[in-house]
């Protein structure tokens, strides 16, 4: 048994607890910060050990697998396991977070305890939902994550009067949703039941093994798929969030610290768009190429609608905010393209990565300027670019990757998923839904750029009032904050500039994924069921049939191991 993931995913939970015990050291702020900072870097030593642990001439494999059984009846367990998606999207969590820690040092002066405690729980509840091969173990991390950051919002936030609304507001959105997503997962464990027990191994049991699921869900009719996608996408949706149940999600950022806003754009919206690649399109196949089409239109509605509600905002931060739904409608663009190469869903999976470094980035540069001017109105300041030069850097920077400069780390995520969508097959999106998102590109651009030119450049403003003793705090960025940004800007860099190894990393678990769902939209009409009341074809899988990796057709025969169809192995085949 291998211990490295679940050491990797509880070592955050077990190292937060002594910050709650009356230890008379941690009685001093810098103390708990320092222990704080050290337990985010262990967990970014472990995760660094899995990297270098982790296979790369087999991606598509969930490597360093264990499973803890829980209830043996139900099918209950704790599995663990880790493609090359899933191990990104983990060394992204363990990254920010020491970046995070270490920018909060002089913004938490207050209940400084409970603050890092729930920070350093959150982390392992977001690792839980991306190492996960249980589905019912990714749920219960899923939807724990919700706990840590409504605390976060509600006791941390900015505004005393706001921060409960926006906890409120955020809780009920994403805890609503989550549970019809549970009642999704529910139906699909319960049909594996159903089948008879010589389909596969554990057919005809409880199991919420992810790998048997995928198989249960590929016996479901076209009614049924569409059924468990609805539920699937009310979670993972409102998480994301889509157009038009994103609205919780400029309040949660704008009253959240600014460790929460991090955190919330760097991590916790991508359990949304990983949900949709990881369950809904291998699950509901049928579904995802009947609905693509509408799933697309929200998504672009998003991308232009956002756009320009950032365009008239005079709230920093709530720009920044409304910019990261904007940024996401491109992911699930890209990721229900179903392209014959993977390129949007692959270029999706990029852009999870690299919104979560720019638009992380910008909101700790948004809370830096808040702490020496508590005020993020735009009206209030100009030409900082003379007086803080490294903060103005930094933040044209960040700006400039976030609008997909060339070069940098915003481009080649946001290319790929258009260009998935253009080469969409004609049933599924199409090269409308690329031009009409492409205008999302230039909206960027005219609200970033317009909010760098009233900040950082002209006459120099600064809030009328400030300190205690009617002074500013116009200084530049210390060796704290510029040790906290630097990462990030060489991470951009690097994946701007090389981003070959990422992007030929993801190849293998992506058409594994998207494999089912594209087989349908290419031979819809002659292997795939497509009406709601016809039957449904049934993937009957011998017991001799080998292991195979999440959302790839296994080989199709009936119990009697003579083939079902030709076309039915000329799918398998694809």
């Amino acid at each position: 048994m291998d211990l490295l993931l679940i050491l990797l995913t509880v070592f955050p939970l077990v190292s937060a607890l002594p910050l709650m015990l009356p230890i008379k050291a941690f009685d001093s702020r810098k103390t708990v910060w320092s222990y704080a900072l050290l337990s985010t870097l262990v967990s970014l030593l472990f995760s660094l050990i899995v990297l270098y642990k982790f296979d790369f001439t087999n991606t598509g494999a969930m490597q360093l697998a264990t499973s803890l059984s829980w209830v043996d009846a139900f099918g209950l367990n704790f599995g663990f396991g880790i493609d090359s998606i899933s191990l990104w999207l983990v060394l992204l969590t363990t990254f920010l977070m020491p970046i995070i820690i270490l920018s909060s040092l002089t913004a938490i002066k207050t209940r400084v305890r409970e603050f890092y405690f729930w920070l350093i729980v959150l982390e392992t509840f977001m690792i839980g939902t991306f190492v996960a091969t249980d589905i019912l173990f990714f749920y219960v991390c899923f939807e724990l994550t919700l706990v840590p950051l409504y605390i976060l919002i509600g006791v941390f936030g900015s505004d005393k009067r706001k921060r409960v609304e926006a906890a409120k507001i955020f809780f009920l959105y994403t805890f609503t949703g989550s549970m019809l997503t549970f009642a999704g997962v529910m139906y699909v464990a319960w049909f594996n039941t159903m089948l008879p027990t010589h389909l596969f191994a554990a057919a005809g049991t409880w199991s919420f093994d992810i790998q048997t699921l995928y198989l249960a869900a590929a016996n479901m009719s076209l009614t049924e798929q569409s059924w468990v996608l609805g539920a699937l996408l009310a979670g993972f949706a409102v998480k994301v969030p889509l157009f038009p149940v994103h609205t919780w999600l400029p309040l949660a950022h704008t009253e959240a610290p600014t460790a929460g806003s991090v955190i919330l754009a760097g991590v916790l919206l991508k359990l949304g768009t990983y949900g949709l690649l990881r369950f809904a399109l291998p699950m509901c196949p049928q579904a995802v190429v009947e609905y693509a089409w509408l799933i697309g239109i929200f998504a672009v509605l998003g991308v232009l609608v956002t756009a320009l509600i950032c365009w008239v905002q005079t709230d920093v931060k709530k720009l920044i905010a409304y910019s990261s739904v904007s940024h996401l409608g491109f992911c699930v663009l890209g990721l229900f393209a179903l392209d014959a190469d993977n390129t949007g869903a692959v270029g999706a999976v990029m852009y999870m990565i690299n919104h979560g470094l720019s638009t992380g980035a910008l909101f700790l540069c948004i809370g830096m300027i808040y702490e020496r001017f508590h005020t993020r109105e735009m009206a209030d300041m100009s030409g900082l670019g003379r007086a803080i030069p490294a903060w103005a850097s930094f933040t044209v920077f960040f700006v400039l990757a976030s609008v997909g400069l060339p070069g940098l780390n915003g481009f080649i995520g946001e290319f790929l998923t258009l260009l998935g969508a253009f080469l969409s097959p004609a049933n599924v999106l199409g090269y409308e839904y690329a031009a009409i998102a492409g205008l999302g590109m230039i909206l960027a651009a005219i609200y970033l750029l317009y909010m760098v030119g009233k900040i950082i450049f002209g006459p120099l403003k600064v809030p009328d009032v400030h300190n205690d003793d009617g002074t500013h705090d116009l200084k530049d960025l210390n060796t704290r904050e510029i040790a906290t940004l630097l990462p990030l800007a060489a991470a951009c860099l690097i994946l701007g500039m090389l981003p070959n190894g990422m992007l030929n990393s993801l190849q293998a678990p992506v058409e594994q994924l998207t494999y089912s769902a594209k087989a349908v939209a290419t031979q819809a009409n002659d292997t795939f069921v497509t009406d709601a009341n016809a039957t449904p074809l049934r993937l009957a899988i011998d017991d001799h049939t080998p292991e195979f990796a999440p959302g790839i057709a296994p080989q199709l025969t009936d119990p009697t191991h003579a083939p079902l169809t030709k076309t039915a192995h000329r799918a398998a085949e694809r």
